[in-house]
């Protein structure tokens, strides 16, 4: 498949309605929505980068430059949070009940491998 090809076919799965796209992203809650989840994927990008610098190429740790990204991560999981009417609390339990389902009391690459991925979900729903 040449790269030309590999366009057109790319295009053919495109959701090009872009006015009902634009009408739901118009939408308050998704407008925020966007801002957390674009928030914490930027923060989470200048967090890796701090640990290349530290991994790869050799530079001090600085566990100051660290906190401060992981805090701008939690600001922006705060407005996701507050967006879908939930709290840090009930982020907490559900992930850790999760993780308890998966894994028991301790990690385990055959349970890591060989999730119950309805029991997972019931617990996310609860």
């Amino acid at each position: 498949m040449t790269p030309a090809e590999y366009i057109e076919n790319v295009t053919k799965t495109e959701n090009v309605d872009h006015k009902a796209i634009t009408a739901r992203l118009m939408l308050p809650e998704n407008q925020r929505l966007m801002h957390g989840a674009m928030g914490v994927v930027t923060e989470s990008g200048e967090l890796m980068d701090a640990l290349k610098k530290q991994i790869f190429y050799g530079a001090k740790p600085d566990a100051v430059n660290l906190k401060e990204e992981i805090g701008d991560i939690l600001w922006y999981v705060g407005i996701l949070c507050d967006t879908l009417g939930i709290t840090f609390e009930q982020v907490f339990e559900t992930n850790i009940a999760k993780l308890k389902a998966r894994y028991g009391d301790k990690f385990g690459e055959t349970q890591a491998l060989n999730r119950d991925l309805e029991e997972e979900r019931k617990i996310l729903e609860e």
